[in-house]
């Protein structure tokens, strides 16, 4: 795809950001089903990118290399400068308190209270807030954060759809990650719940400056929240852009996304 005007300055600009997250040549294989062949990708400070494939294209095998899961057969993941493939057991906890992921189902815990799914990655990463006496206003200004302080006693089963995204979301943020890693955010949420979910997206970002990767089918969300697009077809980032420009490309296997 020819590189437009636009695409050559957000290139430009990105030059003097911080480049958060890098992964180069990744290829992972099981037996002759080669998913990842040599994919590439730079995640900048305070960047939203999306990435969008069909299904099977190799989407949560990316991403679970990209946390430490499963082990790529080559390439390399830098995340904030360090090698995440050379990292023993505790520098891969350390260094993944700094990675929020919103699961694609919440993933919350249903015998605890909201406050108790809150307060479970506090204890798990306490290298980092050390032992804390009182949670409370963690937990508060997490929930804030997403519009549900009143939710603080409930359990996950008193909680719609929505809210039990936006619980999981407020539990990836009180830890105050650098990265998010939203795993289709949108999924299984009615349009007006989605486009909740989506500014609310948006806010985080613009409060924290969070960099954050995107998997998602949902083209809408796509357009809203990306500064940049990633088409993983083939194994490979096959094609990279705006959304304006992803859409108004003549490639056949680009076109085939936003029909």
């Amino acid at each position: 795809m020819d590189e437009t005007k636009h695409t050559r300055k957000k290139a430009e600009a990105n030059k003097s950001k911080k480049l958060m997250l890098e992964i180069k040549d990744l290829r992972k294989s099981f037996g002759d089903n080669h998913v990842l062949n040599g994919f590439n990708l730079e995640l900048f400070e305070g960047e939203n990118i999306v990435i969008m494939g069909k299904s099977g294209s190799g989407k949560s095998v990316m991403i679970k290399c990209l946390v430490g899961l499963m082990a790529p057969d080559s390439g390399t993941i830098k995340i904030m400068d360090r090698n995440l493939l050379g990292l023993d057991q505790r520098a891969l906890d350390e260094l993944r308190s700094e990675i929020g992921f919103l699961f694609q189902g919440s993933a919350l815990y249903d015998s605890m209270t909201v406050k108790e799914n809150l307060e479970f990655p506090l204890r798990r990463h306490k290298h980092k807030f050390g032992d804390l006496t009182d949670t409370t206003p963690l937990v508060q200004e997490a929930l804030d954060s997403v519009g549900l302080v009143h939710a603080l006693n409930l359990m996950p089963s008193e909680l719609s759809g929505g809210m039990k995204r936006r619980v999981a979301l407020a539990r990836t943020l009180i830890l105050k990650p650098k990265i998010i890693l939203y795993d289709e955010p949108t999924s299984g949420l009615d349009p007006i719940t989605s486009k909740e979910i989506i500014e609310l997206m948006r806010s985080i970002q613009n409060k924290y400056n969070t960099s954050s990767l995107i998997i998602t089918h949902d083209v809408d969300c796509a357009r809203v929240v990306s500064e940049r697009m990633i088409l993983l077809i083939d194994g490979i980032n096959y094609a990279e852009g705006t959304f304006d420009e992803l859409k108004t490309s003549n490639d056949k296997k680009v076109k085939a996304f936003f029909k």
